[in-house]
C-alpha cells in the first residue's frame, strides 16, 4: 500500500493507494496524526506493515505541519524499510521540509 500525507496545511491530506482522505487537524496535528493513519489502515484492513512506500508533500506550508509530517514519514520509512518520496517523486533517504521562505524565529524572551 502506497502512503501519501501533506501536513502543509490547516487540513491534512493522506491518500493510501487510490483513497484519499481529509482531516481538518488543525493545532491537534502532533497529538493525533499517528491515530488518523493508523484508523484509515485498519479501515482499509490494513496495519502499518502493509506501508511499501511513502511520498510526502515537502513544503512550500506551515513550519510547524511541515516538521511534524516530516518527523512521522522519516520515521516511518526508517522503522518499516520502505522507500521515501518527496512530493515531486524524487527517492530521498530523509525529508527535509521545504518552508519557502526562512523560518520567522524570535528571540528568545529573558
Amino acid at each position: 500500500m502506497k502512503l501519501y500525507l501533506d501536513t502543509s496545511q490547516p487540513k491534512t491530506i493522506m491518500k493510501l493507494d487510490n483513497k484519499s482522505y481529509v482531516w481538518e487537524s488543525g493545532r491537534d496535528l502532533a497529538k493525533h496524526l499517528h491515530k488518523f493513519i493508523h484508523d484509515k489502515l485498519i479501515e482499509n484492513g490494513k496495519d502499518w506493515r502493509d506501508i511499501e512506500e511513502i511520498t510526502f508533500m515537502s513544503g512550500p506550508g506551515s513550519f510547524t505541519g511541515l516538521r511534524i509530517g516530516a518527523t512521522v514519514v522519516n520515521t516511518l520509512a526508517d522503522q518499516l524499510k520502505v522507500p521515501l518520496y518527496n512530493h515531486r517523486g524524487e527517492k530521498v533517504e530523509l525529508i527535509l521540509p521545504e518552508y519557502g521562505r526562512l523560518a520567522n524565529i524570535t528571540p528568545p524572551r529573558k
